[in-house]
């Protein structure tokens, strides 16, 4: 089994929009909706992982992460491989723009981009990951960034 810490982005509009790409898992299986991000490499910083993700997978260089409202440890299979992973998901505040992926191998499992609504969110037909994606973005925007952490949500596919 492969453990690794990885790091997503809740890019949210002005407009309350979020920004999910579709994956469809390279041996076959449901496409999914998720935010972007990806694995920490080496002795990057959370910052840094996001910075270089968000620019290889949609383009995006220019932004500050913002707060983490969110954490999961989802142990699931990709690639053939088994892969137990540790994510945290940070806030960041950006105008809609067209993302451009530019990562070569992220390009052969990317379905499409898409900006959801986040009030759509709750009655999405499409499968998003993680589950409870509407409820995490919709207490953000009412309420903020939580002082802490809530406990980690555990998932095993």
């Amino acid at each position: 089994m492969i453990h690794r810490r990885a790091i997503r982005a809740l890019i949210i509009t002005g407009e309350r929009e979020v920004l999910l790409m579709r994956i469809r898992p390279p041996h076959g299986g449901d496409s999914f909706w998720i935010a972007p991000g990806g694995g920490i490499e080496g002795d990057e910083t959370p910052e840094a992982t996001l910075k270089r993700e968000l620019a290889e997978e949609l383009g995006l260089t220019e932004f500050a992460p913002g707060p983490a409202v969110w954490r999961r440890h989802h142990t699931f299979n990709w690639g053939g491989r088994r892969i137990s992973q540790k994510e945290e998901y940070r806030i960041v505040q950006a105008d809609r723009f067209d993302p451009v992926m530019a990562d070569k191998v992220e390009a052969k499992v990317l379905d499409c981009f898409r900006w959801w609504p986040i009030a759509d969110l709750s009655d999405a037909r499409e499968r998003l990951t993680p589950l409870s994606l509407a409820d995490i973005l919709e207490g953000y925007l009412r309420d903020g960034a939580p002082n802490e952490l809530p406990t980690e949500e555990v998932l095993i596919d």
